[in-house]
């Protein structure tokens, strides 16, 4: 089974702290002394909040993932008990973003040690000028694995709405969960009969 991150929406107050801790802890550039007007600001999951519901979705490491089964050069492999993109060779062809069942994967420009970069050979016409395209990736939650401590959404939460779930907490879980469902029978003398 895969990791995922998972977001409990009572605990959730809507402050997307998550997202920015996302963002500082997968940006080159520190965000916080961007001059720009439109700084760079791509969360690899996003707070959702309607009437009824506020909580954070990303990506839930699917094991069988249909983001990893469409994508034609096999940029998106299971890694390390998570599914992963490699945005180098990502060609942006949007696939594994039309069949996520979750939403969890955007598109965004690529960039490497903090520049952006730009598509060979293609160009744009916007308002009458032809311009460089910028390359745009597939981008999703990675469970922050390069930075080895784990999720920063995570550690970050200031409600603790969301949880890490790891192969041996669930195994752990449905037994507990199993135990419990026994000691209810028992406790009404056994089978039900009919």
């Amino acid at each position: 089974m895969n990791s995922f991150v998972i977001a409990d929406p009572g605990l959730c107050i809507g402050c997307h702290t998550c997202e920015v801790a996302c963002v500082a802890a997968h940006s080159a550039n520190n965000m916080f002394l961007q001059q720009e007007e439109n700084p760079d600001f791509y969360p690899r999951l996003r707070v959702t909040e309607t009437d009824q519901v506020t909580a954070p979705v990303q990506c839930r490491h699917c094991e069988d993932a249909p983001c990893a089964n469409v994508c034609p050069n096999g940029s998106i492999t299971n890694n390390s008990s998570s599914i992963s993109i490699n945005q180098d060779t990502c060609i942006g062809c949007k696939t594994c973003m039309l069949v996520c069942p979750y939403g969890a994967i955007a598109m965004v420009p690529a960039s490497r040690d903090g520049q952006r970069q730009i598509q060979a050979g293609l160009r744009s016409n916007e308002s009458g000028v032809w311009a460089r395209k910028e390359r745009l990736v597939a981008s999703k939650c990675d469970l922050c694995d390069e930075s080895g401590n784990g999720p920063e959404c995570v550690r970050i939460c200031p409600t603790h709405a969301l949880q890490l779930v790891v192969p041996g907490n669930v195994t752990e879980s449905i037994a507990a969960k199993r135990t419990a469902s026994a000691q209810t029978l028992q406790q009404f003398g056994g089978l039900i009969r009919f």
